[in-house]
């Protein structure tokens, strides 16, 4: 049975390219109370349930910094693990994703 949808809200990701379609600036806004702003990258992953397997969009602009990118992938690692959790309930798995994050951080000069 599925479930009555009550409400809607729109989340938006405008991506400027260069003429060699390389992102040059990018903007989100959430239309639900989330705000708005300026990035330099964003992974967005979506699973297909059809299809069994994730879908993803990778961007970042020719100005994000290596060091800006391992920070943006630290954090991404430790948050992960946090909706891991939420998730599964498998906190012991989630422990192993921080854990990972940390090694990561620490390997990558971050920490």
């Amino acid at each position: 049975m599925k479930t009555e949808i009550f409400k809607q809200t729109k989340i938006e990701l405008n991506v400027g390219l260069d003429e060699n379609h390389v992102p040059v600036e990018m903007a989100w806004k959430a239309s639900d109370g989330g705000g708005e702003g300026t990035c330099k990258a964003a992974m967005l992953a979506l699973w297909d349930h059809a299809e069994s397997n994730t879908m993803r969009i990778d961007l970042w602009d020719k100005e994000m910094s290596v060091y800006d990118m391992q920070r943006f992938f630290h954090q991404t690692f430790a948050t992960m693990a946090d909706t891991y959790d939420r998730a599964t309930g498998q906190k012991e798995i989630g422990s192993h994703i921080r854990a990972f994050a940390d090694e990561f951080g620490k390997k990558t000069g971050i920490l």
